[in-house]
């Protein structure tokens, strides 16, 4: 009896069981068929799920995006709107080569294009749902310029007055650092006088003094809590402004760099350069790339650490800034003023994030259009004072790779220690192993020895060899037997073919009879990893 009474008792918690996981398996199962073949319902569930790490505070956090703007935008329509590849459908040749000389982009293309022209919004989609602090400083937006095409100059003005919240822009300035070209003058100053002039104001440097002089004399005008610095051919994007302020709000340590993304110098085409990284330098001090960390993949929304800044577009508090002395005014012209800031924000106590929300759009010249200066090697001057305020024993590995740069005088560099040890900044040793910490895999202070060096002959015509002309082309040619130098290619231990001044063969797409070019080595693998058959000897 007690035995059926047990058996009853295990069917009847069974059914019990069954029915329940039934019921729950029907209202997941409703739910999926409520949502599931609806795509953007999905994206909107997903998006929402993501908004419990991005918004988990919402006191004191407001929506700062001007939608009503936003979409006025996206119904422009035009010449290069959009941000879209442009091309003039008539052309004057010799206007066109004649703005091309001097500014080292398609200026007269510039010139169809509006200064008010709109850009697509590619920030990743989650940022469009952030909030930031509802009180957040007030900047100055201070942008340096030698002879700068004033159609780019003023659509970098536009860009900032007309994606900026009006509370927080308190004043943009314009540091002419000793222009020649007549529209910069006059014109210039009647068009901001009528135009611009309850907001935008121009310093006048009366004789050279070059970029990094430029931006410590625009800083010094500006009277705002927070410093943002720009070049004067670049395109702030939607909503560009709170991602970089308030991280500052919560340590005024901290300097913000936007994304930087591309504007075609040909097409006025505006871009992606990627998805982020974080900025770094190899051992002759050319700024370099390193790929995000695990966990800054996880949230593509949020601030990540980045060792080097690229240099350009950054925000910083005043405070912070003239703390550490601003820019090392014995930099000159241009060169390594990245590294220096770099190096003193993080050895003093400071952190330097890239704001994925924040981007803003950036001319990357076809050519230089300036002289050089005439005042001998300013650049190498520039690093060796880095290397001997900031770097300890690590300039070692500078001077290896540059061995002349021990025989420049840096000039009196007193007062640059002095900010080092009055502020106790930490060592590059601790920089290295802190913040650029994979930095060395990378780019080695050491280089371990290439693989081989020699001549690349074709496997059908062994006759024939790879010849890289001092134009950087590549043919081929017969093989000689001379010491070529055009003839001698160096793989490299990160797999990469290098001819004697360090450019590197490169493969333009993934297709089966892709063009094999020059193009100068990144050092990232990718599109110039070559792999060596040892038993074939084919590449």
């Amino acid at each position: 009896m007690k035995r059926n009474l047990k058996s009853i008792l295990k069917y009847l918690l069974f059914i019990v069981i069954t029915a329940l996981v039934t019921t729950i398996i029907f209202k997941l199962s409703t739910q999926f068929n409520r949502y599931g073949n609806n795509k953007s319902m999905r994206e909107k569930m997903d998006i929402a799920d993501k908004q419990l790490y991005i918004n988990d505070n919402y006191d004191n956090k407001i929506d700062w995006h001007d939608w009503e703007f936003a979409n006025r935008e996206k119904q422009r329509i035009g010449i290069g709107e959009q941000g879209v590849s442009a091309t003039l459908s008539s052309l004057n040749q010799h206007k066109y080569d004649e703005l091309y000389k001097v500014n080292g982009f398609n200026a007269l293309l510039s010139d169809s294009i509006s200064v008010n022209r709109s850009i697509p919004d590619i920030r990743h989609k989650l940022c469009r749902f952030k909030k930031y602090n509802s009180k957040l400083p007030t900047v100055s937006i201070v942008v340096p310029f030698h002879n700068e095409h004033f159609s780019t100059l003023l659509r970098t003005v536009y860009s900032v007055l007309n994606r900026s919240p009006k509370s927080l822009l308190k004043e943009i300035i314009l540091v002419d650092d000793s222009s020649t070209k007549a529209s910069l003058k006059k014109p210039l100053d009647h068009f901001i006088s009528n135009n611009l002039g309850h907001i935008v104001q121009i310093i006048r440097l009366k004789k050279r003094q070059g970029l990094i002089r430029a931006r410590l004399a625009g800083a010094r005008k500006a009277t705002s809590e927070i410093l943002i610095f720009l070049d004067s051919h670049t395109e702030a994007n939607v909503n560009w402004l709170p991602p970089l302020l308030e991280p500052i709000t919560e340590d005024y340590r901290t300097c913000v760099c936007p994304f930087i993304d591309v504007i075609a110098f040909e097409t006025f085409e505006y871009r992606a350069q990627d998805e982020g990284a974080r900025g770094a330098f190899d051992w002759e001090f050319f700024y370099k790339r390193l790929p995000l960390l695990p966990e800054d993949l996880l949230y593509p929304t949020k601030p990540f650490r980045s060792p080097v800044m690229a240099g350009g577009l950054f925000a910083i508090s005043a405070k912070w800034f003239w703390e550490l002395g601003g820019y090392d005014p014995g930099l000159d012209i241009w060169g390594g003023e990245q590294y220096e800031l770099s190096f003193k924000i993080w050895q003093c106590g400071g952190t330097i994030l890239d704001a994925p929300c924040s981007r803003v759009g950036h001319i990357y010249r076809k050519f230089a259009p300036f002289p050089n200066p005439g005042i001998g090697d300013f650049v190498g001057k520039n690093y060796r004072r880095v290397a001997e305020v900031w770097m300890d024993e690590y300039a070692e590995y500078l001077y290896l790779r540059r061995p002349h740069y021990r025989k420049i005088d840096t000039g009196d560099i007193t007062k640059q220690k002095n900010i080092r040890r009055n502020l106790n900044c930490k060592s590059f040793k601790w920089y290295m192993h802190e913040v650029a910490f994979d930095l060395v895999e990378k780019y080695p202070p050491i280089e371990p020895p290439d693989a081989f060096k020699g001549k690349i002959r074709t496997f059908t015509a062994p006759e024939l060899c790879l010849d890289a002309t001092s134009e950087n082309l590549l043919n081929l040619k017969e093989c000689t037997d001379n010491d070529n130098e055009n003839q001698k290619f160096i793989l490299s231990w990160r797999n990469d073919i290098k001819t004697r001044n360090n450019m590197c063969l490169d493969i333009s797409d993934s297709s089966f009879k892709a063009k094999i070019s020059l193009y100068g080595c990144h050092n990232g693998g990718g599109n110039q990893l070559w792999h060596y058959d040892h038993v074939y000897y084919l590449i």
